[in-house]
């Protein structure tokens, strides 16, 4: 009887969480149970979800194969703790003294989820002696992750990979390194690099940009794109409608980083062509991925008591989150969706994948030389500016509505087969296979 080979996952945000990584977690941890892995994943405590930062989807949770078992370590929730009640004995008594603790103790590793590594290392120590695992792999954000699996390595000798779903050392919308010479992290990424078994990257420019920085470990690192998820996302499931006025919409979470007074610019000049005369542009998802911050959002982004953005008159209106699960309605009540990105080249975004895999025309509102570019290139119903000029993106949003009002199932059926290189499945093969060499490698 052949053993199923055994892997530990360390993401710390996985179902209910609703953190922008937790879907290609959720895959990556599905694809490997149904593939034969016995799957062990270690997870942010429901308390921290839950209370302090309160983000979770719970419908998401359903959707993770049940052969998959959830591990949840402890975290010390000192910095988002806010309610004195809760406070231990020396922190409500010294809380200077507990401050300064708390301090000393990210000396060793220095990301506020460190405590949640290090208990990680613990428990995954103790499941290895009852039962080896055969590898492990760990996601960032948060990189005590990526910690975790190399203490994990040097107590053990198992193998891993880093999963760079994020950058850790690279501030993504700036284009410049995100902390100065000399900060613990860097010391922390050369000795994890150094120790992977292998490297994953969303992107070229991500991958790029580390082999530069880490040449020796270049050879190790690979890419694996993001997709879109066919179990809650059904092929084409959004049927065509151009039905006037038409309805524009963005699906995702909503943050600073986006470019929203363009995009609220360049609706407002689009509609005064007459195609697009009372169209309407609908913005679903979270405002931000903590709860805390949610009411800074809403300023920031121009929300009114009446949910309008921009003022009565723009035709915009944010109509709040929607689950994973029941996504498919909102793109099916939809003509074109816009992709609205934060950022520049190292940017892909998960949520275009799943925009292509509706089949309707999308609208770029982004930088130009954004990575999303390289996954959206060839195909047929993308609208790109390449400009964040309003009255450029207004043009592309013209030529987005007359594409959805002459959209012929050919071309359609074009825009899916584009689509379908990018299906969870069939991006995360390669890996899989990565992993299945490592334990080989081993015996």
């Amino acid at each position: 009887m052949t053993t199923c080979p055994r892997v530990l996952y360390l993401s710390f945000y996985f179902p209910p969480s609703r953190a922008s990584g937790v879907y290609r977690a959720r895959a990556t941890a599905n694809h490997l149970a149904v593939a034969g892995w016995d799957v062990t994943v270690f997870a942010a405590p429901l308390k921290f979800l839950y209370e302090a930062i309160g983000s979770v989807d719970e419908k998401l949770a359903e959707t993770v194969d049940p052969r998959v078992r959830v591990e949840r370590p402890w975290l010390s929730q000192f910095v988002w703790a806010s309610d004195i009640r809760e406070f231990s004995r020396l922190r409500r008594n010294s809380p200077m003294l507990a401050l300064a603790l708390y301090n000393k103790t990210q000396r060793f590793f220095p990301e506020h989820y460190h405590s949640w590594g290090m208990a990680s290392v613990a428990k995954a120590l103790r499941m290895h002696a009852r039962r080896k695992f055969d590898v492990v792999v760990a996601t960032g954000n948060p990189f005590a992750a990526f910690a975790a699996a190399y203490l994990i390595n040097k107590f053990t000798g198992v193998p891993y990979i880093v999963d760079y779903r994020d950058a850790w050392t690279l501030d993504l919308f700036e284009d410049r390194p995100l902390f100065p010479a000399g900060h613990g992290a860097w010391a922390w990424e050369k000795r994890v690099l150094r120790q992977a078994s292998a490297a994953i990257f969303v992107n070229e420019a991500l991958r790029q940009w580390h082999a530069e920085r880490y040449p020796s470990d270049a050879g190790k690192m690979m890419i694996v794109p993001n997709g879109w998820d066919p179990d809650v996302l059904e092929e084409g499931a959004a049927t065509h409608r151009s039905v006037p006025p038409l309805r524009f919409s963005y699906v995702g979470t909503l943050t600073p980083a986006q470019p929203v007074r363009e995009m609220v610019e360049a609706f407002v000049e689009a509609r005064n062509h007459p195609s697009l005369a009372g169209a309407t542009l609908n913005l679903y998802g979270h405002l931000g991925f903590f709860r805390s911050g949610q009411g800074r959002l809403m300023q920031a982004i121009g929300i009114d008591e009446d949910n309008r953005v921009g003022g009565a008159d723009t035709g915009i209106v944010y109509r709040g989150p929607v689950s994973k699960t029941e996504v498919a309605h909102t793109y099916a009540e939809s003509d074109v969706l816009v992709f609205l990105a934060g950022g520049a080249k190292y940017v892909t975004s998960g949520k275009i994948f799943e925009y292509m895999a509706n089949g309707k025309p999308i609208v770029s509102v982004h930088a130009p030389g954004i990575a999303a570019a390289e996954v959206l290139a060839g195909y047929p119903l993308w609208f790109n500016a390449d400009s964040l000029d309003p009255v450029d993106v207004a043009q592309a949003m013209i030529a987005a509505g007359k594409a959805a009002e002459d959209l012929t199932p050919e071309t359609r059926e074009r825009a899916l087969a584009h689509a379908r290189r990018f299906t969870r499945d069939r991006v995360l093969i390669p890996f899989e296979q990565k992993l299945r060499a490592l334990v080989a490698e081993r015996g």
